[in-house]
C-alpha cells in the first residue's frame, strides 16, 4: 500500500542540488543545495561578492551553472533559456520600457506570449488593482515617483503568473524611509497572489522583515538557512552572530559542563561566564560566546552574583532616539555593547549614564548563545 503523502515527504517546490558556478579557478557559487516550498519568500543574504546574485541569475537561466541541477515543481529547467522557464525577475533598477505608458509595459511580455487583447486587457486591469497604481495607468515611468515605479515594476513580473518571481534588491533604488514602507507592502501583495519568491537583498532588515526563511550566503556557500529568529538567536557560527545584526563576541574556554550548565572562563573578563544549559562538548575547549547588545543589563548598582557581569566604563554613548548603545570599556580593554530603552531612564526618573562613569553590565545566563567555530 502506498503512504499518503504528508508535509514531511512530500516534494519541494524548488530544488537547487549541488549547484556549481566557476569562472577559471574561482567557485562563485560553491555547492549550493537548497529548497524551497510553494508560497514560500526566501531571501539570499550577503555582502557584495557573496554568490546571491549569481545563483539568482542561474536560476533565471542568464547564467550556466557549472554543475549541480535546479527543479522547479518537479520540472528540471537547468538548461532550459530564460524565456522557456515559468520565472521571472525583477531588476534593481526596474527596467521599464521609458516610451510606454504604465499599462503598455505591464502588458509587454503578456503579447509577446500572443495572449489575445481581451485577456490582456483583463490580466492588466488586475494587476493594476493589485499594485493601487489604476489611475496613474496611462502615465510614462518618468511621470512616476520611484515607489510608483517599483509597483510596476512588480505588476508586470506577477502578469504572467510566473511559477517563481525573483527580486534582485528589490527595493534597493528607495531612500531608507520609502524602503521600510513599502516592505510590508510587498510582502502583503505577494501573499495575495500566492506566488512563489526568492530575493536578493544586502539589507539585513530588508530581509529579516519580509523572508519568511533567510539563507545567509559567503564566498559561494550557504553559512545557515532558518527562519529570521532562528538566525538572529540561534546563530550557527561566528561568522552569522556577527553578520546579522550587533552582538559582543567574547572568546573562552569551557572549564566546567553539567547537563543544565556550563561555565566558560574567558582572558577578557575578570569571571566566568554561565550558561544555563550544558553544550555536550570536551573541557577545555575553545569557544566563543555571542551576547546582543539588547541582552547587556546596564546599572550603577553592583551585582553579587559571581557570574556574568563586569565592572566597567562608559566610553562611548550612541544615542539613537528611542535607545541608545553605551559601549563599556572593561578592566580587560574588551568593549562591550549594551542597547538600552531611553523610556528606561525616565520611567525611573534618573539621568542615564554619562562618558568615563563607572557603570556594571550584567546578563542572565539564558542569553549567550555558545559557539565553536
Amino acid at each position: 500500500m502506498t503512504a499518503t503523502p504528508t508535509e514531511t515527504t512530500k516534494t519541494p517546490y524548488l530544488q537547487i542540488q549541488g549547484l556549481v558556478k566557476k569562472y577559471g579557478d574561482n567557485y562563485a557559487v560553491d555547492n549550493v543545495d537548497l529548497n524551497i516550498e510553494r508560497h514560500e519568500i526566501f531571501a539570499l543574504l550577503g555582502s557584495s561578492g557573496s554568490g546571491k546574485s549569481t545563483l539568482l541569475r542561474m536560476l533565471a537561466g542568464m547564467e550556466r551553472p557549472s554543475q549541480g541541477k535546479i527543479l522547479l515543481d518537479g520540472l528540471d529547467v537547468t538548461y532550459q533559456a530564460p524565456y522557456e522557464r515559468p520565472i521571472n525577475m525583477m531588476f534593481q533598477s526596474y527596467a521599464l520600457f521609458p516610451h510606454m505608458s504604465v499599462e503598455q509595459n505591464i502588458a509587454f511580455g503578456l503579447k509577446q506570449d500572443k495572449m489575445v487583447k481581451g485577456e490582456i486587457d483583463t490580466r492588466v486591469e488586475e494587476m493594476l488593482k493589485l499594485v493601487q497604481m489604476t489611475k496613474f495607468a496611462k502615465r510614462k515611468p518618468h511621470q512616476l515617483s520611484g515607489g510608483q515605479q517599483q509597483r510596476i515594476a512588480l505588476a508586470r513580473s506577477l502578469a504572467k503568473r510566473p511559477k517563481l518571481l525573483l527580486l534582485d534588491e528589490p527595493l534597493g533604488a528607495l531612500d531608507k524611509k520609502l524602503r521600510q514602507q513599502t516592505q510590508l507592502e510587498l510582502v502583503n501583495m505577494l501573499e495575495q497572489v500566492g506566488v512563489t519568491c526568492i530575493m536578493v537583498t544586502h539589507d539585513q532588515e530588508e530581509a529579516m522583515t519580509m523572508a519568511t526563511r533567510v539563507a545567509i550566503m559567503s564566498d559561494g556557500k550557504l553559512r545557515q538557512v532558518g527562519t529570521p529568529r532562528e538566525i538572529y538567536d540561534f546563530p550557527n557560527s561566528r561568522f552569522t552572530a556577527e553578520f546579522i545584526g550587533e552582538t559582543n563576541i567574547i572568546a573562552g574556554e569551557v572549564i566546567e559542563d553539567a547537563a543544565d550548565y556550563c561555565v566558560i572562563a574567558s582572558k577578557e573578563l575578570s569571571r566566568p561566564v554561565r550558561l544555563g544549559h550544558g553544550i555536550t562538548g570536551p573541557e577545555d575547549q575553545d569557544i566563543w560566546v555571542s551576547l546582543r547588545p539588547e541582552d547587556v543589563n546596564l546599572s550603577r548598582n553592583k551585582p553579587t552574583a559571581d557570574f556574568n557581569w563586569e565592572e566597567g566604563k562608559v566610553k562611548e554613548i550612541a544615542y539613537l532616539g528611542s535607545f541608545a548603545i553605551f559601549h563599556v570599556e572593561l578592566t580587560s580593554g574588551k568593549i562591550i555593547k549594551s542597547t538600552v530603552a531611553s523610556s528606561r531612564w525616565y520611567l525611573a526618573d534618573e539621568e542615564p549614564p554619562t562618558w568615563d562613569e563607572t557603570v556594571y553590565v550584567s546578563w542572565r545566563d539564558n542569553m549567550p548563545v555558545p559557539l565553536t567555530r
